[in-house]
């Protein structure tokens, strides 16, 4: 067990206002120390977010939810057998649709993964078109250029990677607490060859936030120059609250409708970090008519998903009752990381002036911002001592942070003495790269 660090290491002002003189003593002290846990080692990740063990425990229930001769739906269907549809069993149509804010009939449930379902609605809006007579998006990029997607940032790298699959050209939109600059996403909309925009609604990768009612009621009513435009709507968090006071999102789809644009909203969601992060069920909502587009387009792909989970899921989790009970217990497990990351960070950068961070209210990340130009050399500072963090620009498409200062941290994997080590590390490391920084602008390195 490594000792914690001492609070003499910390920053007691603001690093720019110190003499040179000051910061470089400063400086030879946190370099020793940086030195200290570089021979000890911190072999510790904070690179991605995945539950924990005791997370992952907490639903072995699924592993004996069903017995021999328990494989009946409730209409009869044998779910050992072929489906024949892929919109799903309609119970467990019935148990997800909470989590997307929609009737069940407007639900269709699929295999572990919603980036599979976001996935394949870019494939087959490439493919074949939206529906109602709209060209595929494959052949207008043909005639007219790349379309291009608006990309709030910093945000999931996964969607930025599925834009790069298919060649979509990625529009950065900076985050304001409420949800992405919608002034700026609403000037890019009005071109013609932007046909969607990514938004994490609640809890947002990396930042945390939640996007409020104003931000909401402009994306389902905004003009867009592009009839066929798209809001993937990755709700990825929505019950994932990390206090007893949880944040609230309006009902974008309801929205939507009221504005004239039914068609407009994608919604996605799963049970990967509310049950097994493998093995869990996706889901997709969204209007009738986009529904009945996906699922005839998903029928061609597939016989249909894996019955026999989304069975288990429904005797496991039962209702949305089932899923607030479970998701209270990751809660407990969670919050204390949360809360060593926060202390760790407020305690050794609280005044220095180089970095600020997110406090969220739910959700799987903290957001680090660190003095412009420092991000790299922080990581890579971290990675020399055996800190596993998030490549810096990550966050943002094409991995291109424009200041280089925003570290995704997501502290939920490790033992909680583990995050607050790690977390104390890296706060050395984030002093160490913003007094070489501001030594380096004086000219004084």
């Amino acid at each position: 067990m490594l000792a914690p660090l001492e609070d003499s290491l910390a920053a007691q002002q603001p690093l720019a206002t110190l003499a040179s003189e000051e910061l470089k003593a400063h400086l030879v002290r946190q370099r020793a120390a940086y030195e200290s846990l570089r021979q000890q080692g911190v072999k510790v990740s904070l690179a991605r977010g995945k539950p924990s063990l005791e997370q992952l425990a907490l639903s072995d229930g699924l592993l004996t939810a069903l017995a021999p001769g328990d494989t009946f739906a409730a209409d009869g269907t044998d779910c050992r057998n072929y489906l024949g549809n892929p919109y799903g069993l309609p119970e467990a149509r019935a148990l997800l649709a909470p989590l997307l804010g929609v009737p069940p009939a407007q639900v269709l449930v699929d295999n572990n993964a919603s980036l599979a379902l976001m996935h394949d609605a870019i494939a087959y809006a490439m493919l074949h078109g939206t529906g109602g007579g709209a060209k595929p998006w494959a052949a207008q990029a043909a005639a007219e250029g790349p379309i291009a997607f608006i990309c709030p940032s910093p945000g999931y790298d996964r969607h930025f990677l599925l834009c790069e699959t298919f060649g979509i050209r990625m529009l950065p939109v900076a985050m304001t607490g409420q949800g992405p600059d919608m002034d700026a996403v609403e000037r890019l909309a009005a071109d013609p060859s932007v046909k969607g925009i990514w938004c994490i609604p609640k809890y947002s990768n990396p930042t945390g936030e939640t996007y409020g009612p104003e931000t909401v009621r402009r994306l389902a009513g905004m003009k867009t120059g592009a009839a066929d435009f798209r809001i993937f709507w990755d709700n990825a968090y929505a019950v994932h609250h990390l206090s007893d006071r949880p944040d609230q999102l309006d009902d974008l789809l309801a929205a939507a409708t009221r504005a004239g644009n039914p068609d407009r909203p994608l919604l996605f969601a799963s049970t990967s970090k509310i049950t097994f992060a493998g093995a869990g069920l996706s889901a997709f909502g969204a209007s009738p008519g986009n529904l009945r587009w996906f699922a005839g387009w998903a029928g061609k792909r597939s016989i249909g998903p894996d019955k026999l989970n989304q069975l288990r899921h429904v005797r496991f989790l039962k209702d949305m009752a089932g899923i607030e009970r479970l998701m209270a217990a990751h809660r407990d497990l969670m919050r204390p990381k949360f809360a060593a990351v926060d202390a760790a960070l407020a305690r050794l950068l609280g005044r220095g002036g180089v970095a600020a961070w997110t406090k969220p209210n739910g959700g799987y990340f903290v957001s680090l911002d660190v003095m412009d130009g420092c991000a790299k050399r922080v990581v890579a500072l971290a990675k020399a001592l055996g800190l596993e963090l998030v490549e810096a620009g990550q966050t943002f498409p094409g991995g291109l942070d424009p200041r280089d200062r925003n570290i995704r941290l997501a502290p939920t994997f490790a033992p909680v003495a583990d995050v607050a080590r790690a977390t104390e590390a890296m706060a050395l490391c984030v002093l160490l790269a913003a007094g070489e920084t501001v030594l380096a602008g004086r000219g004084a390195a």
